[in-house]
């Protein structure tokens, strides 16, 4: 590798995925205390009903199980599940369930795609950010869907796996090493840049709408709140019970 190419080797792999990080919770919150009325997924529900119903199940079922199996996938040390299945085990699951999520994620987030670009009506209602989003969504699914022979042909010793996995990790616990990271394959790489650069644009996207998913979780475990009417129309001896709301 020439000097500039181990420069940008280390810039993407170790400072990088801070900047994406910083811009990702800093810019989610500056844009929550300052734009509320923009932090909302610009639906148009009404037109193509039937489409978008089946484009945005098949996008979200897929996009969720992909994101939580990669954080799961990638964070969790080798020491704590290796007791329970091997390397190479995990990576041929990870293929699979991957595989099978990543394509039915490809067809739901074509399908919302096909409808913002070639239906008229909905692309004059779209704004210029909501395509450029989907373009790179669907971008990065199709790297992640190239990497799936990459990672079926390591499934002996599961190497490729365990230097990403390590290199995510490291990251965590600031401690980042790219070095390792030349020897794994180019669609991996530029799949994790992209990846940290969609965690970057987050904020500035109507992907923040996804906090409001997460954030209404918490609504479950919300305490009751009391309302009482007014006591000049109550009986004597009556109570409110109390009630959510």
């Amino acid at each position: 590798m020439s000097a500039l190419q181990i420069y940008l080797h280390n810039f993407f792999f170790e400072v990088f995925p801070y900047i994406g990080l910083a811009v990702f919770f800093m810019g989610s919150l500056a844009r929550f205390d300052r734009d509320q009325y923009t932090w909302k997924s610009d639906s148009s529900q009404l037109l193509r009903a039937g489409q978008l119903r089946w484009g945005s199940n098949l996008f979200h079922i897929g996009i969720l199980f992909l994101f939580f199996g990669h954080m799961i996938g990638l964070l969790t040390p080798h020491w704590l599940y290796e007791p329970f299945i091997s390397a190479s085990h995990k990576q041929i699951f990870a293929v699979v369930s991957g595989g099978i999520a990543g394509f039915i994620c490809f067809i739901g987030l074509t399908i919302l795609l096909h409808r913002r670009i070639f239906d008229p009506r909905i692309r004059l209602t779209s704004h210029r950010t909501d395509l450029f989003i989907l373009v790179i969504l669907w971008v990065q699914l199709v790297l992640g869907l190239v990497t799936l022979p990459f990672s079926f042909a390591g499934r002996a010793d599961a190497h490729e796996m365990l230097i990403l996995a390590a290199w995510a990790q490291s990251i965590w616990t600031f401690q980042p090493d790219a070095l390792p990271l030349v020897a794994v394959a180019w669609p991996f790489k530029v799949h994790m840049v992209l990846g940290m650069t969609i965690f970057l644009l987050f904020p500035f996207s109507r992907l923040v709408h996804v906090w409001s998913g997460f954030g209404s979780i918490a609504y479950l475990f919300r305490p009751y709140q009391v309302v009482r009417a007014r006591r000049m129309n109550l009986p004597p001896g009556h109570n409110t019970p109390p009630t959510r709301i």
